[in-house]
């Protein structure tokens, strides 16, 4: 079976570089299934888990915060504002995250807090809830 290589990057580290065979990632207009030699594209991904399949393996997860993809013939990249892999989460951390969030969305009703800021903060962390499950 083809396989490309996929690399997963943030302004601090690379997290994940493989060669797979296939990834599944939400961008802003959905989800999207990339095989090799897909047709070239960047586009701006959405908060979500990154699933990587890989021939003869489970299906891997990877927390993916933001950012863009650029798929190539035999690369992708993924350029993320901040990644991890289900290993690296400290999944009190982000329970806290998640509840923190959740009190910050409630007092928008009243204190006028941005709520944009405190939705993104909830989907980063119910995003790394849901990939630590996933291990």
């Amino acid at each position: 079976m083809s396989t490309f290589l996929l690399e997963i990057v943030t302004p601090e580290r690379k997290v994940y570089a493989e060669t797979v065979n296939m990834i599944i990632a939400k961008g802003v207009e959905g989800e999207l299934g990339i095989l090799p030699n897909h047709i070239p594209l960047v586009t701006p991904l959405k908060i979500s888990p990154v699933t990587v399949k890989k021939q003869g393996e489970s299906d891997q997860f990877i927390a993916v915060n933001g950012g863009f993809m650029e798929v190539r013939k035999e690369k992708v990249v993924i350029l993320a504002e901040s990644a991890e892999l289900p290993e690296q989460i400290d999944i009190e951390r982000a329970q806290s995250a998640k509840a923190r969030a959740e009190s910050r969305l409630q007092a928008t009703k009243q204190d006028n807090i941005d709520f944009k800021r405190a939705e993104a903060a909830l989907q980063r962390a119910l995003n790394r809830i849901e990939v630590y499950g996933r291990r």
